[in-house]
């Protein structure tokens, strides 16, 4: 059995913008926490990539990937992910190539299947065409071509790209990714922060099938978990109802900039709302030090992850800093 002493956490981040703040301010908030995260010992820091949301300034992924690198020493930073069907897969190839020749052994690709917006942004990204269940196994091999040392007679190389072997990982939330990052012996982290009603059964799905490759010997998994950390589980709570908010606008259709915390808010909820986002936040480790370290157990003891991904969304980055701090500590046994 796995002990949460020995698991690395990382961190996923969608550069929210909050509520009376700026882009610009988004962005800075994000390398400094990402500065932060490196100092506590955080593994890994990726940036997801979604349009059209006005809480959300993530969108042009590989550019803030380059951002946090360029801020930070040793840290691995990538996507979590690029959503492939809005991009051609040579212009990914390029775009992290060149990230991995700038830091080298420090870029991670995290692949996703869903374009991470609503259809009529969707045909903006990618005009229109219409994504196939075929084309995203079919775009993953060419971009491992891509990234990979050239073949005689390769008439598509990218440069920057090819012999970079930037990591890639399958991010998914159903099992359809599960079964392909098996197949092509890739690691796979599951989008459990959003998503998690499928999330045990895809990981069984994944190690039952895996096929060793010359990335991967073994099956390796990364599982998202929403934290509130605080010293108390009531102030938790309280901090907890910035996320709650955005969840609500999310599962109601109201999308907005991330809320300054409201005493009492889910009390304020109709149940069947209330029901939609408890399942939302199913996976979700909400509570003081004790609280917090008997739910990563307890997820851990579940789900036997390689890795846990956190995504800490809290109004006061400084709060969200301690939140981190505190994480770290239980998770390292302190």
């Amino acid at each position: 059995m796995k002990q949460l002493k020995n698991i690395p956490l990382s961190l996923l981040d969608l550069v929210a913008v909050r509520e009376g703040g700026t882009v610009a301010e988004a962005i800075a908030t994000a390398l400094h926490t990402a500065q932060h995260a490196e100092r506590l010992g955080f593994t890994r820091y990726w940036l997801a990539e979604h349009h059209n949301m006005a809480g959300i300034a993530s969108s042009a992924t590989a550019v803030l990937v380059g951002h946090i690198a360029a801020g930070t020493q040793t840290m691995r930073v990538g996507s979590g992910g690029v959503m492939l069907p809005n991009h051609a897969p040579l212009v990914v190839a390029e775009s992290f190539g060149t990230l991995a020749t700038l830091y080298p052994d420090r870029i991670d690709l995290g692949l996703g299947r869903a374009p991470g917006t609503d259809p009529v942004t969707m045909r903006a990204l990618r005009r229109n065409r219409a994504e196939t269940e075929q084309d995203f196994p079919r775009e993953v091999a060419e971009l491992q071509q891509y990234l990979g040392t050239p073949q005689p007679g390769q008439k598509v190389i990218a440069n920057p790209g090819a012999d970079t072997h930037v990591p890639i990982w399958l991010l998914g939330s159903s099992l359809f990714s599960a079964q392909l990052a098996a197949e092509r012996g890739l690691p796979y982290a599951f989008a459990s922060h959003f998503a998690p009603q499928m999330l045990l059964q895809a990981l069984d799905v994944y190690r039952r099938n895996f096929k060793p490759s010359a990335t991967l010997a073994q099956p390796y998994t990364m599982i998202g978990v929403p934290l509130v950390a605080a010293p108390t589980d009531e102030e938790a709570l309280y901090l907890a109802s910035s996320v709650i908010q955005r969840v609500h606008h999310i599962v109601t259709g109201k999308r907005g900039l991330l809320a300054p915390p409201v005493e009492g808010y889910v009390q304020g909820m109709k149940p069947h709302e209330q029901a939609a986002v408890q399942q939302f936040l199913a996976c979700a480790v909400i509570g003081g030090p004790q609280t917090v370290r008997n739910g990563m157990e307890k997820l851990l003891h579940a789900t036997q992850a390689d890795e846990m991904m956190l995504v800490c969304d809290l109004f006061d980055p400084a709060l969200r800093l301690r939140a981190l701090d505190i994480a770290m500590q239980v998770a390292r046994g302190g």
